[in-house]
């Protein structure tokens, strides 16, 4: 017999207000197809970001992220520094990336965030689906929001464009890059 566990039900619409991403709670991710057969997932272990979050009237919410391209990190160290040079991010001229929200959008608990998405020197927007997870006072009193996200962009469009064709057709390095988020976000006092 399998045990089932819910997710706590308190809802976000009791809950609007300013809130600030916890980087220490929260996981700003990526998945890529290499060599044609398998994933490579990645992360940024560094990053900031505040929300509105106003449940009534989502367009009045917003999201604005900062992330720390120097901070990436697949576990593989000269992975990494391939990402990190001017083959990809070329973090010596654009250490950073950015998200700021264009419109918010919900339906019970999905939310529709669209934004400017820069990376490199590249703005474009994009549109990240997310399911609300829960709500919750953590024991130090503070409360908390949580999400989860995801959306597909290729990585071409934003300057990334670096491959190597493989001898049995196909590349290296998929164009699509599906970006993941798994934010929890401190609401401010």
């Amino acid at each position: 017999m399998t045990q089932q566990f819910d997710l706590p039900t308190n809802a976000i619409d009791d809950i609007p207000g300013d809130y600030t991403i916890d980087p220490s709670h929260s996981r700003l991710g990526f998945v890529a197809r290499h060599a044609m057969v398998t994933k490579v997932r990645g992360q940024f272990g560094s990053f900031e970001g505040n929300a509105k979050i106003d449940a009534a009237s989502p367009a009045n919410s917003f999201v604005e992220l900062t992330i720390d391209v120097t901070s990436v990190d697949t576990g593989s160290a000269d992975r990494d520094g391939h990402l990190k040079s001017g083959d990809f991010f070329d973090v010596e001229s654009f250490p950073s990336m950015r998200f700021v929200s264009t419109d918010v959008t919900r339906d019970g608990g999905d939310w529709a965030v669209t934004g400017d998405l820069t990376i490199k020197d590249t703005t474009l927007p994009v549109t990240i689906n997310f399911e609300q997870t829960g709500s919750a006072v953590d024991p130090f009193g503070n409360t908390r929001v949580g999400f989860e996200g995801e959306t597909v962009v290729n990585r071409k469009d934003f300057g990334l464009t670096w491959n190597a064709a493989l001898e049995t057709g196909g590349v290296l390095v998929s164009d699509k890059i599906k970006l993941e988020f798994d934010v929890s976000a401190i609401q401010s006092a």
